[in-house]
Order: C-alpha cells, then structure tokens, then sequence
C-alpha cells in the first residue's frame, strides 16, 4: 500500500530543509579538524549528543541506560527525558555527563521534586520540556496520566533560581521564546519543535540563525530533530549551534547492539562531521563559517 503523505509534516518538511542546505568547499589552508567542544564546565569529544529520549525498552533491555553506557564510552552527552528516579540514577551511574529534561508538569513542585534530585545524581543541567504543555487540541496535555500545563517567564525563573545547575529549556522555535528565556535566566536552549509536535512547524535550522543573533552567546543553543548524518551536524554547527542532539537514528543502533551500536554510530556521525569540517577549512567546531551555506 503506499504511504500516505502528510502536506503538514514537521518531520519530512525538516527533512527536505536539511537537504536544501549546501556546503561550499574551501581547501588551502586546512587542517585535520578537532571536534572537541566544553559545556558546562565539561569537554567533550564530539558535538553529537543523545536526544533526551524516554522509554526505550523497546529498542533494548533498560535502553536508556545502555544509552548512557555508549554515550560515556565514546565522551558524548547524554540527555535523558521523562523517566523515573530510579532510571536517571542507574543512567548517571554510567559515569555519562548527563542532563535531565524534565516534562512540565502542572504540579511545579513535581518539576522542584525532579530539579532537586538532578542535583543529587550529579547531573551537568537541567531543564524543562515546555513544547509538551498543550495537545493538538489546544487543552493542556495528560502524558502517561501526567497533567501538564503552560508555563509562564515567572514560573520558569523560579525553576532557575531554584537549582545551582544550568538550567535549560527545551522546544523554543522562535525570537520570542528566546528573549523570554534571556529575561528568565536560562542557560541553555533546545531549538526544536519535538519531532514535528505541531504540523507546519517551521525547521529548526531555518529558525536557528535569528534564535542565535537573539542569544548573541548569552547561552549554549542546541539543536535537534531529524538530525541523521555529520553533515546535517555540520549544517547545524555552521547556523550557530552548540551542539546538535540525535535522537532517532540512535535507536536501530540501540536495537541491534546496545551501548555498542551507540557508540560506533556516534564514531560514524562525528567522522562524517569531521570529513566536512576538513574540507571547509574549518579548524574546530567554533570556527565552521555560517557563510559556508548556501541555500538550494
């Protein structure tokens, strides 16, 4: 039967943006690239993190721990979404520099709850979910029997001033949403719009460029959804992210061979990212021109 396809959906508009982007090669002068990045006080190998994925027991016996173990072996961020306090425990057991994003509840002092033991598994952030508070029906959402709810600057600042973490939000897409999190005092954002939550939600990459002028390096500024190669890392570094969080093209890998299958798709992804980094004069992740971009 063929598929139907959607004219609205996020996740194949994403994709079709990503692939619009070309890269313009630049070669005298280059160097072997050096794809090192510090966060939070942290260094990391590579700028390919784990997406704050959830229940993926489904891809492998306590998937989100064997994430965890695959993203430690080869120095990568790990993020971990909605899950129990046991979980986040054995995930930084692992060792993995970890962040916890946190879904937003309408009970804040559940969020204050799950801050407070980020804290205490020794988490490098911590944030909040907020493109989670609505359903597509324009009520509050109800995940897993969890009543969510709209959270405002104030509240979102009290959640900063309640943890010595950095505290991050997750699934802002847009200007607004960016000077809102500068006026509450966040220390990292998420460009997203969580695996096309919304139809016709615009493309990250091609919201990032005004979300970066708006931060102007106030904070780190992540990117995720539909990331699947080194080159869309590339593509993502060079329109201002951080770093680029991969989510769905870790979950085969995962399947098949666990903390092992992590790691060599992260090796894969950042040795792509790397090719096009050796072959654009771009030294270090810091320095990847957004003028190397050219759009189709």
């Amino acid at each position: 039967m063929e598929q139907q396809i959607r004219p609205g959906d996020a996740n194949r508009i994403t994709r079709e943006y990503f692939d619009s982007l070309l890269i313009e090669m630049r070669h005298i002068d280059g160097v072997v690239p050096d794809t090192t990045f510090s966060l939070y006080g942290e260094t990391f190998s590579t700028p390919v993190m784990m997406a704050a994925l959830s229940h993926l027991n489904n891809c492998h016996d306590d998937g989100m721990v064997e994430m965890a173990r695959g993203a430690k072996s080869v120095n990568a961020v790990m993020w971990a979404g909605m899950g129990d306090y046991d979980e986040l425990e054995r995930i930084t057991a692992t060792g993995a520099k970890t962040i916890k994003i946190i879904k937003p509840y309408a009970d804040n002092n559940e969020i204050l709850r799950k801050i407070a033991h980020a804290e205490k598994c020794g988490c490098i952030a911590v944030g909040v979910d907020v493109d989670h508070s609505f359903n597509g029906s324009g009520e509050h959402d109800v995940v897993l029997g969890f009543q969510m709810s709209g959270k405002s600057v104030n509240e979102v600042s009290q959640f900063v001033k309640a943890t010595k973490l950095p505290f991050i939000i997750k699934g802002v897409l847009s200007e607004q949403d960016a000077h809102k999190c500068i006026e509450a005092g966040v220390r990292g954002i998420v460009v997203s719009h969580h695996h096309g939550i919304l139809d016709f939600a615009a493309p990250p990459l091609m919201v990032l460029p005004k979300i970066v002028k708006v931060i102007d390096g106030k904070m780190p500024v992540f990117v995720d959804c539909g990331v699947e190669s080194g080159i869309d890392v590339f593509k993502a570094l060079a329109l201002g992210a951080t770093a680029v969080s991969a989510g769905r093209v870790m979950m085969g890998p995962l399947s098949e061979s666990g903390a092992e299958g992590i790691a060599k798709k992260v090796r894969e992804i950042t040795a792509q990212l790397a090719g096009a980094m050796a072959r654009t004069c771009s030294h270090d992740i810091s320095h990847i021109d957004p003028s190397l971009i050219w759009k189709r």
